[in-house]
């Protein structure tokens, strides 16, 4: 797929709640609401989201990049760039989130 294709083809996802799907008003600072909290998780893996264009851009350190969709999508792509697995729900990241007061 190119990348305009990319740019005007996403579906809509669970994750992208109602606002979306309904026609609300608010979409993109929704999007940019979830991606800040989304952050809170990524950055303990070297890894920035970013909202853009009604879909998410996913950055590390080493200037790797990816576009996705969904947050749903983020921790797939996550574990693409940095090669190892990037469970939001793994006991020590709750603990490191938990010890930030997360």
């Amino acid at each position: 797929m190119c990348g305009l294709c990319g740019v005007l083809n996403h579906a809509d996802h669970w994750t992208s709640g109602p606002g979306e799907a309904s026609g609300a008003t608010r979409p993109a600072a929704d999007r940019h609401l979830r991606a800040v909290a989304a952050n809170d998780v990524l950055a303990l893996f070297g890894l920035k989201l970013e909202s853009w264009a009604g879909r998410y851009t996913l950055r590390s350190r080493t200037g790797k990049m990816a576009v996705v969709d969904n947050l749903g999508a983020v921790w797939v792509e996550a574990e693409k760039l940095i090669g190892r697995p990037c469970d939001p729900l793994d006991p020590a990241v709750l603990a490191q989130l938990e010890a930030r007061g997360r």
